[in-house]
């Protein structure tokens, strides 16, 4: 029988044996059990959950902030945070794997006082959203994140931009509440994936981490993200996770539990921009004197940046190749990046016209490449202009030094 039949058979019977302040009395706390009993009904999980999400912090590995999930059950005292983001530094081959893209990382629990208690000593915040979710939802969820601790499954593929400590708890949010999932908006962003890292690299001033990260990442990265696509970043996913999905709010209550404490970054001025341009400049002065052991100094200066940049491409050409970085693809750098010279670092002083005509083309290369910097589908890190200007001054030069009386007898025309 219905709660409101019960109640109404209960208050005639009540009324045929009592006076009318029992009566009061009594009608009150049968409405008191009534509504107690539908919110039982409504959520009988005792458990809580809410994503917690962290501040940036100064070393690289945290400058992009963190996710997790707090779940607290009261009935059976626990109080446990999950967290995708973890790692191992002794696995075995770390470094290798970790080059290589096939890093594993896995899925710890730990006590809420133990996870928060890094981010409050160094100053980093932690704003947590308690989740909108039926008591059902709430189960799956812990019985989910349980099931995903476990030996045989807590480990995953690591990759920062797709599958990540955020993306991982998005997935698990959107997998178990149907009616409140995450939708992606198909109205492009203004920003790529290079700007979104680009905003937080320039905020916290890692000038020479954005350098090597432009290094590395292709043209794929610069391709503009939809909103799904941005949820890779923390902020991103709390901001997402605040808005109304289907009239409904996903949000009970919002709080930071510790405040973020500002810390004042001084900005430095030895910038990768500043460093090769005093590296170009040095260059000028050495090619401009004239002394008999000047040729010497040169050619070994020569054979170093060339070598050198000859290598970051073969380094390129792995990353694109044989890894699972796939952000690492079509990596433009590879236009002043030429492996071939890793070779053609032994032969600055060409004794063969063919020598003398591969730094000629590469001095044109380095042209064309320096006058579509701008056009290329890729955004091109300005720290590498006089890197690339250098190899283009240095190829020149090579190319109209050349003395063709060492080329086998045969005299190359003069220029």
């Amino acid at each position: 029988m219905p709660y409101s039949k019960h109640l109404l058979v209960c208050t005639l019977v009540i009324m045929k044996h009592t006076n009318i302040l029992k009566l009061t009395y009594l009608i009150s706390l049968i409405s008191c059990l009534f509504v107690s009993n539908i919110c039982k009904a409504q959520d009988s999980s005792h458990i809580q959950i809410s994503l917690l999400t962290c501040t940036p912090g100064e070393e690289l590995y945290s400058t992009f902030g963190h996710s997790a999930i707090h779940i607290i059950d009261s009935s059976s005292a626990n109080d446990i945070v999950f967290n995708f983001g973890t790692f191992n530094f002794d696995d075995e081959g770390f470094y290798l794997k970790f080059v290589q893209g096939k890093l594993l990382y896995f899925l710890s629990a730990e006590r809420f006082q133990d996870f928060s208690y890094l981010y409050q000593s160094t100053g980093r915040g932690i704003t947590e959203q308690i989740l909108n979710f039926s008591a059902a939802e709430k189960i799956n969820i812990q019985h989910e994140l349980f099931e995903n601790l476990k030996e045989e499954n807590k480990y995953y593929l690591y990759d920062f931009f797709f599958d990540n400590c955020t993306t991982r708890l998005r997935d698990i949010i959107q997998k178990n509440a149907h009616e409140k999932e995450v939708k992606a908006n198909k109205q492009l962003l203004p920003y790529t994936f290079r700007n979104a890292i680009h905003s937080y690299l320039d905020k916290n001033d890692k000038a020479w981490s954005k350098l090597g990260i432009d290094l590395l990442l292709g043209a794929s990265t610069d391709r503009k993200m939809t909103e799904q696509d941005a949820q890779f970043l923390p902020d991103n996913l709390m901001i997402a996770i605040d808005k109304k999905n289907h009239q409904r709010k996903l949000v009970i209550a919002k709080e930071d539990v510790f405040p973020f404490k500002p810390i004042k970054i001084e900005s430095k001025l030895f910038t990768p921009l500043l460093a090769f341009s005093m590296l170009l400049l040095l260059y000028l002065l050495a090619s401009s004197f004239k002394n008999s052991i000047n040729p010497l100094i040169l050619s070994g200066m020569d054979g170093f940046i060339f070598f050198i940049t000859g290598s970051i491409g073969i380094l390129l050409i792995i990353m694109w190749t044989a890894t699972n970085h796939a952000m690492c693809k079509y990596n433009f750098n590879l236009l002043w990046a030429i492996p071939f010279n890793t070779i053609m670092a032994f032969f600055v002083r060409p004794s063969k016209l063919w020598m003398r005509n591969y730094f000629g083309l590469q001095a044109v290369f380095l042209t064309v490449t320096l006058i579509a910097w701008t056009l290329l589908p890729q955004k091109m890190n300005l720290g590498f202009l006089p890197i690339v200007l250098l190899l283009l001054y240095r190829s020149a030069g090579i190319y109209y030094q050349f003395n063709p009386a060492n080329s086998d007898g045969k005299k190359a025309p003069r220029i």
